[in-house]
């Protein structure tokens, strides 16, 4: 089945870590949150290592290491996860990435654009807290 809006696994694994780990009062470690979620523990770790890279975590090596926010996580949008994830959100002009149409005008008329923006602002409006208290 064909969804108009698809989130990757990793982007789904880095949201929803980064959900346990703001909710955490102390270091959490991969192995805890790969057994919370369900997910491969190698997957997230390369996940929360990107996170790390991208300085929204912070990573603590030994028996009582883990993982731990960089910043308050209201200070965390959720744009900003997702992006550190899959990259920059364009905003294509054309659904299709064509330079030349054959129409004059659109026959979406500017929704694959419009969507875009809506997603991207949402997420942009809507920080890790946001989130955390939903939880």
């Amino acid at each position: 089945m064909a969804k108009l809006v698809h989130f990757s696994e990793a982007a789904s694994l880095a949201l929803h870590a980064m959900v346990l780990i703001a909710k955490s009062d102390n270091h959490i470690n991969v192995n805890s949150i790969a057994e919370e979620m369900g997910a491969s523990r190698n997957h997230l770790a390369k996940v929360l290592q990107q996170l790390v890279k991208h300085n929204y975590l912070k990573s603590v090596r030994g028996p009582s290491g883990g993982f731990i926010l960089s910043k308050p996580a209201d200070e965390i949008s959720i744009l900003e996860i997702y992006e550190a994830i899959e990259g920059k959100i364009d905003v294509p002009d054309c659904p299709l990435d064509r330079k030349i149409c054959p129409f004059e005008k659109c026959l979406m008329n500017g929704l694959v654009s419009d969507v875009t923006m809506q997603f991207k602002n949402y997420f942009k409006e809507q920080s890790l807290e946001d989130f955390v208290t939903r939880s």
